[in-house]
């Protein structure tokens, strides 16, 4: 969970690369480092390195101002093997300053091989497991860079995006793949490579993804792709969509608040050109489904991790309630390490902001062995799930850079509405229903809107609960994931310990929580619950419980309301998700918290 950047060309390459990890910092932000190559191409000679513990800037501050080359690769961290140090930052060097090696990833037999290397004289500078993979290569009898590199990755287990520089092949950076991302960015003689597109916008839309189990070599005017046995692939440029411009903050302080605000826009993206107003439902090309197949699915199943396995609950209510099929949403951690029954009549979804989830991956792929239909709902275009998947559809939330992710979970939201729309309308959802969700889907953007014109008195509230040690989340139904994703939110960027319960489940053990230093925050919906959960407010206030309701009209019981707009039932929890993201941003700004890079996290989760 980490961010690779490199450069082969003419330009001086050292601000190249710090520019590019400034970009990346969300994927990692405990070290970074950068290795150059000190001599003109193809000539043997050494690197230069520098590395810090710290932010990209504590780096910059570090890099001499004569610090000259035209090749070069950059890291930054978010550790897994060792403690964030200058020793432990990447890259790493092998004895002779020869071999240098950014990773992201983790080898899983790392302490094997560190062993068996020990034994053989080898001395090492860090914890890490990437300086395993430097000696490794070091050590390779090999004649080119490329079989070095190849040779050492027999001996590994585990996951990996690389990037190498050797002093004595320094026309070239070679690069390979296994589980964690590794893009190509194709320039006028000039090469570039990233763990993420963001690094690469400002200088070439022109990408190439590389798949697992396949490496690349970069000079300056060219490139090749080939697996890890030597077999050469075809590698085709695609065009990214995105632009330099949508990484910046755009006037915000924060990403987070960037986002937060860009989510009108960005739910009217994901609708644009799906809705089909004559058969009142929608147009979701890319699912690789016809009626026939979409009519013969028994069962949904639901696979994410964190913010995406909450949307995914709601998705699986949504198509339950809307295409009447069974459908429910679990941890893809916890369902590939549990021999699941794949069932040939059940479709499985696959959701991942960035595409590149390992654990989501990990499951796909598991499924895929085993012959399962599998759509990604992901929002990186190109991704691995993406291209691994069957089919499926784009969320079209744009790039998010705060780790904590606020648009993205709102338009997967959405786009698990249409797809329930969708099957819904191919099944047993009458024409009627269809006109009410979709103009219900319709609404949505102006209704966001309204609810971000709020934020002032929501900067309020949060202001009067920053000072909880513990906060509970409750909601019914359709309300439980909403609370499920405040709370983590809140969690995430504050700090602060929360719960999340159905309110349903409060009188078999949670109520004895509840005390006036504990605030509850209540999911409340103007639907047919409504009275159950007024009840559980008032179970609540019986025991001297602070209570923030989000409904759609004041609630008597509670301290304080935010009071979002109504929309259809189904779209309900779209809505009332987002004034909480409001709320967890203005609490952990009252804190005095680092919002965009919480303590202990990162963006993409590219390991287990």
């Amino acid at each position: 969970m980490c961010g690779i950047v490199g450069y082969i060309g003419k330009r001086d390459v050292a601000p190249l690369l710090l520019e590019g990890l400034q970009r990346l910092e969300y994927r990692g932000y405990d070290s970074a480092g950068i290795v150059i190559t000190g001599k003109a191409a193809g000539k043997p000679g050494t690197l230069k390195m520098v590395k810090a513990k710290g932010r990209v800037r504590e780096l910059e501050a570090k890099v001499p101002k004569r610090f000259a080359g035209t090749t070069g690769i950059a890291h930054t961290r978010w550790a897994t093997h060792g403690a964030p140090s200058d020793e432990n930052a990447h890259p790493h060097l092998d004895a002779e300053n020869k071999v240098a090696v950014v990773h992201n990833g983790i080898i899983d037999n790392a302490s094997e091989l560190r062993t068996r290397l020990t034994a053989d004289g080898v001395v090492f500078l860090s914890e890490t497991d990437t300086e395993v993979l430097t000696h490794l290569i070091a050590r390779a009898q090999a004649d080119t860079l490329e079989e070095k590199v190849r040779e050492a990755l027999r001996h590994v287990e585990g996951t990996y995006g690389i990037a190498v520089l050797h002093a004595d092949f320094n026309d070239r950076i070679v690069v390979a793949r296994n589980g964690s991302p590794v893009v190509l960015g194709i320039g006028e003689k000039e090469m570039f490579v990233a763990s993420d597109v963001a690094a690469l916008v400002a200088h070439t839309r022109q990408v190439v993804t590389l798949d697992d189990g396949e490496m690349a070599t970069l000079k300056a005017d060219d490139f090749r792709t080939y697996t890890t046995e030597g077999s050469t692939t075809t590698a085709t440029p695609t065009t990214v969509e995105w632009e330099a411009e949508s990484y910046d903050m755009g006037g915000h302080d924060t990403y987070m608040h960037k986002e937060i605000s860009e989510q009108a826009d960005a739910v009217d993206r994901v609708l644009r050109g799906r809705i089909d107003d004559r058969f009142s439902t929608v147009h979701l090309g890319g699912l690789n489904l016809d009626a026939r197949e979409a009519r013969g699915v028994r069962r949904i199943k639901i696979l994410g991790c964190g913010t995406s396995y909450h949307a995914g609950q709601i998705g699986a209510q949504l198509i339950e309630e809307l295409a009447r099929i069974p459908a429910d949403a679990e941890p893809a951690s916890e369902f590939r390490y549990r021999n699941p029954v794949v069932d040939p009549d059940t479709l499985y979804v696959a959701v991942s902001q960035s595409g590149e989830t390992y654990d989501v991956l990990a499951a796909v792929q598991e499924l895929k062995r085993k012959g399962a239909r599998v759509l990604g709902v992901v929002n990186v275009v190109g991704s691995a799930i993406a291209r691994e998947a069957d089919g499926g559809t784009y969320v079209h939330a744009g790039p998010e850079v705060c780790v904590v992710s606020t648009k993205c979970f709102t338009n997967t939201v959405v786009a698990f509405a249409l797809l329930a729309l969708h099957l819904g309308r191919i099944r047993d959802l009458s024409v009627a229903d269809g006109k009410r969700i979709i103009d219900g889907l319709r609404r949505l953007p102006e209704q966001i809107s309204e609810i971000l014109a709020g934020e002032d008195e929501i900067k309020r509230l949060a202001a009067e609960y920053a000072d909880a040690k513990s906060m509970m989340f409750i909601g019914r139904v359709r309300g439980y994931p909403v609370a499920r994703e405040a709370s983590l939110k809140l969690k995430e960027v504050s700090y602060i310990h929360a719960e999340a319960y159905p309110a349903s489940e409060l009188k078999h053990g949670p109520l004895a929580l509840i005390e006036p230093a504990m605030p509850t925050v209540a999911i409340v919906p103007d639907d047919d619950l409504l009275e159950k959960n007024r009840a559980a407010m008032e179970e609540i206030k019986a025991r001297s419980g602070r209570i923030l309701a989000v409904a759609h009209q004041v609630q008597e019981k509670a301290d304080h309301t935010i009071v979002v707009p109504k929309n259809e039932n189904e779209l309900d929890p779209i809505l009332m998700g987002i004034p909480l993201q409001l709320f967890a941003y203005h609490t952990a700004l009252a804190m005095g918290r680092d919002i965009d890079k919480p303590r202990n996290l990162a963006k993409s989760v590219t390991v287990e």
